[in-house]
């Protein structure tokens, strides 16, 4: 197959610098002979000008050089199109690329890029919104607010926001629904995955699938604080099983379980994230699985 690389390079996307990307970029296509076109991303996050550019230029490859949230603008916007995306992770978490064990260092993922395969990914609508790996809502989610609105990011911010807001966390009221089964829960935080991490490896839906068809639930229920990183490090290492069905809601400090659709109303208005990018928050959640949404070039 003839192909034709377009590189779309988000130019604030995580604490590296892009000058040094574009050079590298430049220099491997060359390299390997690849056409290629390089593109910064928009702040507008509209890319239905690249549609008609695709088509009569025929691109076979989108390339999306940045984190999750820029990878959830691209994908949506040019996922109907018969195009291969690739990761190059240059953003704060790099959650998809690290669930799809893309390589971390942008040369190694370049040659990924040029050599691999593609496969089908899973995504999800949350209230007919794009998500590509996990949304949230709750703890996380505030923290995500708060990430958003400092000028620097990478891990320490956000490890020093998660902490700050761990302090005055106060579990939300939901309503969960499953089919015909519902429940309700004070919790600190849900977690709808499809991915198995939120990025930086921090793993919080272990037994989670790009392509199974199902997403993963974590419910992270109210409990003595104190126990709460201690629950948090049991999901984490993969020590809680998931459920057939939620059983036993009220003994247990995690839920977790698989579902391809499900619906959460919002009680007490808990704040709300897709891919970690803050978003507007609503009284009621329905979330449904999109089944081999886009094709992820990956190892």
């Amino acid at each position: 197959m003839n192909r034709k690389l377009l590189y779309l390079i988000n130019p604030v996307a995580g604490t590296g610098k892009k000058e040094n990307i574009k050079a590298l970029i430049e220099k491997e296509s060359l390299a390997a002979n690849f056409p290629f076109e390089i593109i910064n991303t928009n702040a507008a996050a509209n890319y239905n000008f690249l549609k008609e550019k695709i088509n009569t230029e025929q691109i076979t490859d989108v390339i999306m050089v940045g984190g999750d949230g820029t990878i959830n603008q691209i994908v949506n916007s040019l996922r109907f199109l018969p195009v291969r995306f690739g990761i190059i992770p240059v953003g704060s978490g790099n959650g998809l690329a690290g669930a799809a064990q893309i390589p971390m260092k942008p040369k190694d993922a370049l040659q990924l890029i040029f050599n691999g395969n593609s496969k089908k990914v899973d995504s999800f609508l949350i209230n007919n919104q794009f998500s590509c790996m996990l949304s949230g809502i709750g703890f996380d989610a505030k923290v995500a607010h708060d990430f958003s609105s400092k000028a620097m990011r990478g891990l320490l911010t956000y490890t020093t926001q998660s902490l700050i807001n761990f302090f005055k966390a106060q579990p939300y009221q939901f309503e969960i629904t499953i089919e015909d089964f519902s429940f309700f829960t004070d919790a600190f935080f849900i977690s709808i995955a499809n991915s198995n991490q939120f990025g930086n490896n921090f793993t919080i839906a272990p037994q989670a699938s790009l392509n199974d068809g199902l997403l993963d639930i974590v419910v992270v229920q109210k409990m003595n604080k104190a126990k709460l990183p201690f629950a948090i490090l049991k999901q984490i290492r993969g020590n809680n099983k998931l459920e057939e069905l939620v059983e036993e809601v009220t003994k247990k400090n995690i839920l977790y379980f698989q579902t391809s659709s499900l619906k959460i109303k919002n009680l007490k208005h808990a704040p709300f994230h897709i891919d970690g990018e803050p978003q507007e928050t609503s009284d009621e959640f329905q979330i449904d699985i999109i089944k081999d949404c886009f094709d992820l070039i990956q190892p």
